[in-house]
């Protein structure tokens, strides 16, 4: 695997996602941060935006795959989000970390995160 990167941090988007019955029901925040793994030494060479991922349509996929489908687990959607990213096959591992912003409990929590890292 190749240590080059491209880090996504922060994106945030309102989906409906959770196991409890009013999760299921309500939209809540959500935020996304992704490393993607692949060689960019022909990107460095080249200023050439086709020789590595456009991370603004990633962003895009990302934000879709949050406001628009719907899981109970954030397992589930962190995967769903790797699963996307793997699809470009210069892609050699993605980490994905998912955190909802309002998580229903009983204390004081700031988040609850799931992360994940698939090759």
């Amino acid at each position: 695997m190749t240590k080059d990167r491209i880090e996504l941090r922060g994106l945030r988007a309102v989906g409906i996602h959770g196991a409890l019955p009013e999760e299921q029901t309500r939209a809540q925040p959500f935020e996304v941060d992704l490393d993607v793994y692949l060689d960019l030494r022909a990107a460095g060479q080249s200023d050439d935006l086709t020789d590595t991922l456009d991370y603004g349509a990633l962003a895009e996929s990302v934000e879709r795959i949050v406001t628009r489908e719907r899981f109970q687990l954030l397992e589930r959607l962190a995967e769903r989000i790797a699963d996307e990213v793997r699809r470009d096959k210069r892609v050699d591992a993605t980490t994905v970390t998912v955190r909802k912003l309002r998580p229903p409990v009983a204390v004081d929590l700031a988040s609850a995160a799931v992360t994940i890292t698939r090759p």
